[in-house]
Formats: C-alpha cells, sequence, structure tokens
C-alpha cells in the first residue's frame, strides 16, 4: 500500500516552467509518476513537452494554466502538488493548494520564513477541523517522498530508481515475503543515500519521506506513526535523526503511547557536535542545540527507552534489520 503517495496519485507541479521545477517534472515522470499539469502565474496557456515516460516513450505534454483553482477544474483529479517556488512566495503558493482542495503538498524551498511555516501549519490545522479531507504538507526542504515502484513526488531519486529496491522483487532478501521499510529523515542526502544502502543489502523500501531539515517540520516522524501502523507494506521503520529539535523524541514517546509494534532502527548523527557549544547550527536549521533537549544522548535514550535499536553507523542499520 506504502503511504502518502501510490500508483494512483496524479500531480499538481507550482512553478513547473522553472528550472528546479522542469527538473522536478521531468525527473517525476521518468520514474513513472503521473504529473497531469502545471503552474506559473504570466505563463499559462503553454505547455511543457518532450519529457520521456518509465517506458521510454515521450508523454503528452503538460499543460501550465495560471491558477491552482483553474488547473483543477481541468483536472479535477489531482490529489499532490509539488511546490518550486522561492521562499518568500511559498507561504501563498500553498495557501492557494490548500484553498483549492489539494490533500497532500511537498515544499522544496529551504529558508522559507518561520513565521510563514507556522502560518502554513495553522491552515492546514483549520481546514482539517472543518472535516473532510485530511491535509497534509512535506517540507519545507524537503527533497520530496518516493515509493519505489509505485510513485515519487519532488526531486526524489532525480529521475533514477535502479538503485532501490521495491517491495516483493526478485533482488529482495531481508523481509522478502513482508513488503518493505520506510525511511524517514530530515536530511534528504541522507535519504538517498541510506535507501540505496539499505537496497545494495537486499532490503526492500516501501516508502522513503524527506520531512526537510528546517526548523519547523510540517510533517514529523510522530506525525506518521499511525500510517506507518496501518500500512501493510511496511513491516519495519528506519529513523534516520539529528542533533536539535525534538522530534526524535517525540517519534520515541509516540512509540510508547499508541503501542507500535513494527520494529524501529535508528541512527542519530552528532556525536563530533555534542563536543561544541550549545546553541550552534549545524548545517539544518533545525540542528540547533538546547541545554535542555535535543542532545545525541537525549535522542538515543529516548529511542532506547521505546523499543527503538540504534545503529552507532549507518552500515549498521542492515545488521539490525536482520535481526529483528
Amino acid at each position: 500500500m506504502a503511504i502518502l503517495i501510490n500508483e494512483n496519485t496524479r500531480y499538481l507541479i507550482q512553478g513547473i516552467t522553472g528550472k528546479e521545477g522542469l527538473r522536478a517534472a521531468t525527473g517525476m515522470v521518468a520514474l513513472g509518476a503521473l504529473v497531469v499539469a502545471g503552474v506559473t502565474p504570466g505563463k499559462g496557456g503553454q505547455t511543457v513537452a518532450g519529457l520521456v515516460g518509465k517506458d521510454g516513450r515521450e508523454e503528452a505534454p503538460i499543460p501550465v494554466y495560471e491558477t491552482v483553482i483553474e488547473a483543477l477544474k481541468n483536472h479535477p483529479e489531482i490529489n499532490a502538488t509539488s511546490i518550486y517556488a522561492p521562499p518568500r512566495f511559498v507561504l501563498n503558493a500553498a495557501k492557494e493548494a490548500l484553498t483549492a482542495g489539494i490533500p497532500l503538498i511537498h515544499i522544496i524551498a529551504e529558508n522559507v520564513p518561520t513565521r510563514d511555516t507556522v502560518e502554513i501549519l495553522e491552515f492546514v490545522a483549520v481546514k482539517n477541523e472543518l472535516g473532510g479531507k485530511q491535509y497534509r504538507v512535506i517540507g519545507p526542504s524537503s527533497v520530496g517522498v518516493m515509493s519505489p515502484g509505485k510513485s515519487v513526488m519532488g526531486s526524489f531519486g532525480g529521475g533514477r530508481d535502479e538503485l532501490l529496491l521495491a517491495p516483493f522483487t526478485d533482488g529482495v532478501k531481508i523481509g522478502k515475503k513482508k513488503g518493505g521499510v520506510a525511511v524517514l529523515t530530515k536530511s534528504g542526502g541522507m535519504s538517498l543515500t541510506v535507501a540505496n544502502m539499505l537496497s545494495q543489502a537486499g532490503v526492500a523500501l516501501s516508502t522513503v519521506v524527506g520531512l526537510g531539515g528546517d526548523k519547523i517540520s510540517c510533517t514529523t516522524y510522530a506525525d506518521l506513526l499511525d500510517s506507518l501502523a496501518q500500512d501493510d507494506e511496511t513491516w519495519a521503520v528506519v529513523l534516520i535523526g539529528e542533533i536539535g529539535g525534538s522530534y526524535e523524541e517525540d517519534f520515541a514517546q509516540m512509540i510508547k503511547d499508541k503501542n507500535f509494534k513494527k520494529p524501529v532502527v535508528a541512527f542519530i548523527s552528532g556525536k563530533f557536535a555534542e563536543n561544541l557549544p550549545t546553541g550552534v547550527a549545524f548545517g539544518h536549521a533545525g540542528a540547533i542545540v538546547s541545554k535542555t533537549f535535543g542532545t545525541r544522548a537525549g535522542k538515543v535514550t529516548a529511542l532506547k527507552g521505546a523499543g527503538a535499536l540504534i545503529a552507532d553507523n549507518p552500515e549498521d542499520i542492515v545488521e539490525l534489520l536482520q535481526q529483528v
């Protein structure tokens, strides 16, 4: 089944005619994702042509519209969107998509103003309280989501899936009859690195989610726990965490509160950084350590207390999955 996206997901790309939006569209179509429309203000009426699908054939041109409402009027099947807009325009783009009724939104831009991210979260909360659809935003600063063999949203994989192992295929060696492993990480680079490492070892992947490295993530590890528990193609979860924030501790508490039964293997980076002064940012905006929370040791303790297995190095993840 996978979580978030599958072979039935129909995508809109906001900012499709820009350099990064066009690159994302090219990669998504190459991996079989169903990109049905794009939006770029001022370029409505144009098309994006020449994209090659998974079967090697050129796909039909993708129409470009002025607004999200116009795109949905012509393509009511759209149920997800990737936003490829500069940080200062992300808030308006996200609100436009949410107002139009698109339930799943991906934001790739980093350095989105924190106040704008909070406003997006508040807007999502209001939409969800109204009932009907359930809305979710992945990001900001998210590389995207991939369900190997099914679909991809955003820039994950860069148009190549030969490095990723889908469930129930011949190359699966570990958990062959169980489906795949879900990989959750805030780091775009680590998401593909770990996914490739697991694939090379014969561990299939049900879904890989890049949650984004900003200080505030619109979707957290804990937010996905219920979906992972219900997914019949996910038999274990691999969490790639980092110092700073409390998302990993929140996930550990949620495992206990929900009595989550599936194995969890976690790697928390930051051994070296813990020797440096508190309050220093390390790469991601969210990787800022406080005196009271956000340390690697605190995260490891919380996850162990929830029953997770801890990998001291990324390469240990495969061995721990074999044990469970």
